[in-house]
């Protein structure tokens, strides 16, 4: 009998539920797809916001009390996270701006959904008091109480926030009396991986139910119906390529030329490719690391105590791929749902994206999570990522690589400074 893999399952998966959503047009089953198959697409997005909030947090509090060796290494910590920080808000910001300028979500007509959509809530407040302070937001992100923002979808910054610190006091305080907490840590963290293997595992029936479901809500709404909606999604695909595209062939050539004696652009990517071959095939950075290590390692001649340290520290909080795909997708969405965001929303979910980064599991599909806690800060509602699905796959395959080829980067960055010093 042959095995097919997971990801094959989640493909052939996509493409029924397409199939079946655009048949049931033809054979007026519509109101089927929507009363008996988008409830099983509920349950699926009902699971994602269970596990993505505990992920996030348990992550993020791993993530940054694992960064103790800072203390050991001096600045070269701080200038790791800091460039890793750094790249992250280019791919967003780049991200954001070409989603904006090319504007692949426009043009839509599902009259439906704009009719019952309302404005993002972080808009609302703006416009209700024009007096409040600009650092509103920044107020806002510091929780009162860390158990009531654990139960609202709209305080995910506060939960990120709280990770941070929490991460960041665990480092100062003696090692000794925080090993029970590591571990306790460690283990909760580990617990809600496996949900979101568990979750992965099944989820080929449930985004069966979730396309052909969602597309047929959206189909009812639309003048032109569902090939109208996948006609966008080329345009979609396009501008997350391009912006992954000038992060790798432009950004981190640029960074390295302007940090690097002798910078060879040839070198450096001939040097990472099996690595980067390697992200594209699995998807996971962290199952890349190794490969990665010995790249970096032997051929591009940095020594084993700067990539032992920058490198899995990259694996954890570098998602620059990631963050930029989801900046594009929730942009996207908001375009072809009808939402007006503003700048100042925009650069919420950017900062979102940003901070969610950290907390972003290094496994196959931790993106699709991870856009639920982005999507947290607007009003869109999370089943609508059923309308990117389709070309998730692919796209979650190409930011993988630009995950690891950041992180080559600000090794070599960190390396070169090493030297210097």
């Amino acid at each position: 009998m042959i095995k097919i893999s997971l990801h094959w399952k989640i493909l052939i998966a996509m493409l029924l539920g397409l199939i079946w959503a655009l048949a049931s047009e033809n054979i007026n089953l519509v109101s089927f797809n929507i009363l008996w198959l988008s409830p099983f697409g509920d349950i699926f997005m009902k699971l994602l916001k269970l596990i993505a909030v505990p992920l996030v947090l348990f992550s993020i509090i791993k993530g940054v009390s694992n960064l103790s060796s800072i203390s050991e290494l001096g600045k070269m910590g701080t200038k790791t996270i800091l460039l890793y920080l750094t790249t992250t808000c280019f791919a967003v910001f780049i991200g954001l701006f070409l989603v904006n300028q090319i504007g692949p979500g426009k043009g839509f007509n599902i009259g439906e959904i704009k009719k019952n959509s309302k404005v993002s809530s972080i808009q609302e407040q703006v416009s209700t008091n024009s007096d409040e302070s600009p650092l509103k937001f920044i107020v806002d992100m510091v929780p009162e109480n860390i158990f009531l923002s654990l139960g609202d979808n709209k305080a995910m910054l506060q939960i990120i926030f709280f990770a941070i610190f929490f991460g960041s006091v665990l480092i100062l305080i003696d090692k000794k009396k925080k090993v029970q907490i590591d571990i306790l840590i460690d283990s909760l963290n580990e617990v809600f991986l496996k949900m979101v293997d568990i979750v992965i595992r099944y989820s080929p029936f449930f985004i069966f139910c979730l396309m052909a479901g969602t597309l047929s809500k959206l189909s009812s709404g639309s003048d032109g119906g569902i090939v109208e909606i996948i006609l966008g999604l080329g345009l979609y695909t396009i501008v997350v390529l391009l912006g992954l595209s000038i992060m790798m062939l432009v950004i981190y050539p640029l960074i390295m030329k302007i940090f690097i004696n002798n910078f060879s652009y040839k070198l450096f990517f001939k040097s990472i490719a099996p690595a980067q071959l390697l992200a594209f095939s699995t998807s996971s950075s962290a199952a890349t690391l190794p490969v990665t290590m010995d790249c970096v390692n032997n051929n591009l001649r940095v020594p084993n105590k700067v990539t032992s340290f920058v490198l899995p520290i990259g694996a954890t909080v570098n998602m620059d791929g990631t963050s930029l795909y989801q900046c594009v997708a929730v942009v996207f969405l908001a375009q072809i749902l009808g939402f007006d965001l503003t700048l100042s929303n925009q650069l919420l979910i950017a900062m979102t994206a940003v901070l969610a980064s950290i907390g972003s599991a290094a496994v196959p599909s931790a993106g699709l999570f991870m856009l639920v806690v982005v999507l947290g800060v607007t009003d869109i509602d999370p089943m609508y990522i059923a309308i990117i699905l389709p070309v998730d796959r692919i796209l979650d395959m190409c930011r993988t690589v630009i995950n690891v080829t950041g992180d080559a980067t600000v090794c070599s960055v960190v390396n070169s400074w090493t030297k210097k010093n």
